[in-house]
């Protein structure tokens, strides 16, 4: 996610469900290597923001920048009844997001929605419905990131494909096709089963852009990482080389035989924005466990 995002010296990102803020950690250690490359002048840090709930994961983000030497500002409380950062009656924007969020959580409902006076959940989006706030928080982070801003969210695999069955899961479909209607969504990463700590789920890397370049407009890159899976015990894992590749495949934007795939908007409108990575057809690594109340944060 971090290598995907490409920080540059002194940009602004943030995470809304930071934990101990690793992937703040992440994109600034991204941002030192590749400055290692290009030269041995100083530069400006990331500016880094996070939000987290438990007040002991808290504690552990402001450990963890003290820890690595660096410097971040991390608030506590809940990010989607109130968010802490806000400019006026709307929230901050960032430069950068990137987030775990947890999977599936059915404790907002829609009148948490309604309520809301930061502009998040704007008309033909909004309620995703009451079994998941996933595209409720993509909805948080989408509104998060400036004019130019890109994000990275973890979710499970669910957030690709539900909504083909009742009313209120049809809601999360909308959602999604308003995104991809929109030409917000730049791609998605389809990750192995068993590589979390807590879930043998899969789960994907969904890639938000406001400001795509004109080669980009309008279509999107899906990736099948199960094909750089390395098994491992008890955990499986992605390697070094694999994630290299995977970066590399999404910043090059083009086909690669089983791999990645550029599809349009126009091919994920004739699935009924059912599945966003239905012409790609990922192989998952084996049994697809249900995610519907896992969550690898």
């Amino acid at each position: 996610m971090a290598l995907i995002m490409d920080p540059d010296p002194g940009m602004s990102v943030y995470d809304p469900c930071c934990g101990s803020a690793g992937l703040l950690i992440a994109c600034e250690h991204v941002l030192d290597d590749k400055m290692k490359l290009r030269s041995k002048t100083k530069y400006a840090p990331l500016r880094m923001h996070g939000q987290e709930y438990v007040a002991t994961t808290w504690a552990m983000a402001n450990m963890n920048m003290i820890i690595h030497d660096m410097e971040g500002q991390i608030e506590i409380g809940d990010t989607f009844k109130n968010p802490k950062f806000r400019a006026g009656n709307k929230l901050q924007t960032f430069e950068r997001v990137v987030s775990n969020p947890m999977w599936n959580q059915d404790w907002f409902k829609e009148a948490d929605y309604d309520a809301d006076e930061l502009g998040r959940f704007p008309q033909g989006a909004g309620f995703p419905g009451a079994q998941s706030a996933d595209w409720g928080w993509a909805q948080h982070i989408l509104a998060s990131l400036n004019a130019k801003g890109r994000a990275a969210i973890v979710l499970d695999t669910g957030g690709a494909s539900r909504g083909s069955g009742n009313a209120n899961k049809n809601k999360e479909r909308s959602v999604r096709q308003w995104f991809v209607e929109r030409d917000f969504v730049e791609g998605v990463i389809y990750l192995p089963e068993n590589l979390f700590y807590n879930t043998s789920a899969p789960g994907i890397l969904l890639f938000l852009n406001k400001a795509k370049s004109a080669d980009r407009k309008r279509s999107m890159v899906l990736i099948n990482a199960s094909l750089v899976l390395e098994k491992g015990d008890p955990k499986n894992f992605i390697p070094a080389a694999g994630i290299g590749r995977i970066a590399k495949a999404f910043l090059d934007f083009k086909d690669e035989e089983k791999f990645a795939k550029v599809v349009t908007i126009e091919e994920v409108a004739k699935e009924d924005f059912k599945h966003l990575a239905q012409p790609l057809r990922p192989r998952l690594g084996g049994r697809n466990v249900p995610a519907d109340r896992e969550d690898p944060s």
